[in-house]
């Protein structure tokens, strides 16, 4: 393909996503993906140039674009490269018309950005939400230490104690140590998460909200496969993928239980008042994940936030009731907002005074309420906010 082709295949495919955006319809990696599967013409090196554009593209924007092309002429008042590729060619886009416009930049939509900024992030935290991100690994304890596992790339260790950071891009699902579940592809923040639900040999752990498992794998490991660790989730294709994941993992201490919304403790009923820890990993508004989904702060809206943080405080009151006396809960979302965050748990502790926060023993973060949030631009990992109680 020409560069010019690439430009144009790059922002139908921008269309394709903006749409998608709108009706909350199918994610832009899922959209790249059926198009490369369905058009083998393009090669490799098409297909990482046509990604790249697409991504620049959409970090570029701060609300919705109005176009695909709209997108694309944004990034081209960054990208001097790109303005001669408007030349008209065959398979190429049209001409640059008199009077067009770019699409707005930005962090995120207006009230969005509003609302990151009352949270204290802005400036430089903001802007760090759009980078790209590393890619980080967890060894898996079961299997291998991190001291002595060799790898294919060069790895550096990360603030967790079993992390390691690769260049992004780097094809690890194709290595051996990938296949022998010697490795989880897991970003740093996520499990210094899991750190702080202190998980050990012997207890009873419960993953609330386990969805694929990734969090549960750590826990497991962290446990060592003894005791009693419940994955579960309201998700059955998302629970369905667990099962082999901890086949190669070797974790063979997880349970898991498929759940009904706002019927949670009817299938959890046979260890509510039990839980050593309950790890609360809530759905929310995903704003510490931009980095690797940027077109996601297009799909949320005040009344997607208000429902999500519906369900937080219902998953939190449930968690209080599978907790033993003296058990503790750690609740975590890959989330900037206070909404989802700070104010959500201080709400929570109200809710339920026979519980105390208790400082998250994590190596990385900063305090944000009565908890910890960890950013990008301060600590290299995705968002999150982790606090725990007892």
């Amino acid at each position: 393909m020409t560069p010019s082709a690439r430009v144009q295949t790059a922002i139908e495919l921008l269309d394709a996503i903006i749409a998608a955006a709108r009706a909350k319809a199918a994610p832009a990696d899922r959209i790249l993906a059926d198009w490369f599967r369905n058009n083998r013409f393009a090669g490799s090196k098409d297909r990482r140039a046509i990604r790249e554009l697409v991504f620049a593209a959409i970090r570029a924007c701060g609300p919705v674009p109005e176009t695909g092309r709209a997108a694309m002429l944004r990034l081209a008042e960054t990208d001097d490269s790109l303005v001669p590729l408007f030349d008209g060619s065959n398979y190429g886009p049209a001409p640059l018309g008199e009077g067009e416009h770019a699409a707005e930049g930005g962090v995120a939509p207006a009230w969005l950005a509003q609302r990151l900024a009352a949270a204290d992030i802005a400036g430089p935290e903001a802007e760090a939400l759009l980078e790209r991100a590393p890619l980080d690994l967890r060894v898996n304890t079961l299997k291998a230490e991190r001291a002595t596992l060799a790898l294919p790339a060069e790895a550096v260790p990360t603030d967790a104690p079993h992390g390691l950071r690769l260049e992004p891009g780097t094809p690890v699902e194709q290595w051996a140590e990938f296949r022998e579940g010697k490795i989880e592809v897991q970003d740093t923040g996520s499990q210094l998460a899991c750190l702080a639900v202190g998980a050990q040999p012997g207890e009873t752990v419960i993953d609330l909200c386990a969805g694929g498992g990734g969090k549960t794998l750590a826990l497991a490991a962290a446990m060592d496969n003894l005791g009693r660790l419940i994955a579960s989730d309201t998700d059955r294709g998302r629970l369905s993928r667990l099962a082999p994941r901890a086949e190669r993992a070797a974790a063979s201490n997880v349970t898991t239980v498929l759940l009904d919304p706002r019927r949670e403790l009817e299938a959890l009923a046979a260890v509510a008042g039990q839980a050593d820890a309950v790890l609360i990993d809530a759905p929310c508004s995903g704003t510490g994940t931009w980095r690797r989904n940027p077109e996601a702060r297009w799909r949320l809206d005040g009344k997607e936030l208000e429902r999500l943080t519906a369900i937080q405080a219902h998953l939190l009151d449930v968690a209080a009731k599978l907790v033993k006396p003296g058990g503790r809960i750690v609740y975590v979302t890959c989330s900037l907002l206070d909404e989802e965050g700070a104010d959500q748990f201080d709400a929570f502790l109200a809710r339920h005074p026979n519980l105390a926060a208790q400082a998250p023993d994590i190596p990385l973060g900063r305090p944000r309420g009565k908890g910890t949030r960890l950013t990008p631009f301060h600590d290299g990992t995705d968002g999150f906010f982790i606090a725990c109680a007892e």
